[in-house]
């Protein structure tokens, strides 16, 4: 019997169990999942949208984040089983948990997952001749840093292909508000087509399809950080912070973009 009583819970540790802890944080599946009004519409659009890339725009590709919004894409093209292609650009700055999430991805998906990296004495220049904590002192340091670790292998990643799909989606930021479902901007420039076919759904859509489908996910978006690039250079969110407040936190908003989706 004192055994029995030993293990038998107090009423203190059974009320606490029921209440989530610092160090269980509630999923984001729980917290965010809501599809909004007309989301089954948004979703056949989409699947149209992607149907007509692969079938009209080849060789197309996804630039894949491995964010929220990328995995619903890729999950969708190997669900549609479309011959699409998904390149993630290893930035060699990227947290574990993504890390973790690509090995997982090229384990499980059908479409081919590319993984484009920086030349590594681009790298070491840029460490070497502007310092390691350069992207903190100035965005054209920043900027300069997102060009050869992303930038460039963006190019290479590009090379050949006549369109590339996104995960951009309107509610992101001010900057993304108009995004197209087809942006036709960087035809006459670069001869690509971009798909953003999340353009029009919100963020409860995106987590509503997540939770659904049951599609892995990074688990840094547990911890509040909505959009995720490389360590250095993302943080978690506050209560009432703006969905990209997290990435180059530091800076102006206005300049709070990389280059690979900036508006020309």
């Amino acid at each position: 019997m004192r055994f029995a009583s030993r293990l038998a819970p107090t009423k203190k540790q059974m009320t606490s169990s029921l209440i989530p802890s610092r160090n269980a944080p509630a999923k984001a599946v729980a917290l965010l999942a809501k599809a909004s009004t007309g989301f089954a519409t948004k979703l056949a659009e989409t699947k149209t949208l992607l149907q007509r890339a692969a079938a009209e725009y080849a060789p197309v590709t996804q630039a894949s984040s491995l964010g929220a919004e990328d995995v619903v894409i890729t999950h969708l093209i190997n669900s549609l089983q479309l011959d699409i292609p998904v390149f993630v650009l290893e930035t060699g700055a990227l947290h574990t948990e993504t890390l973790a999430l690509l090995e997982r991805t090229q384990a499980h998906s059908r479409a081919p997952i590319l993984v484009y990296r920086p030349e590594l004495e681009s790298v070491i220049q840029f460490v070497r001749n502007k310092g390691q904590d350069a992207i903190y002192k100035t965005i054209e340091l920043r900027k300069e840093c997102c060009g050869v670790r992303k930038m460039a292998p963006l190019a290479r990643a590009l090379k050949g292909q006549k369109a590339w799909i996104t995960g951009l989606r309107q509610e992101q930021s001010p900057a993304r508000a108009d995004v197209p479902l087809l942006d036709e901007s960087e035809v006459q420039s670069k001869g690509l087509y971009k798909f953003n076919p999340l353009s029009q759904w919100t963020w409860g859509d995106v987590w509503h399809y997540i939770a659904t489908n049951a599609v892995d996910y990074n688990p840094l978006h547990d911890q509040f950080f909505p959009s995720i690039g490389c360590a250095p250079c993302t943080r978690a969110i506050s209560l009432g912070e703006e969905f990209r407040a997290g990435r180059w936190w530091w800076e102006d908003e206005a300049a709070k973009e990389c280059g690979l989706h900036a508006k020309k």
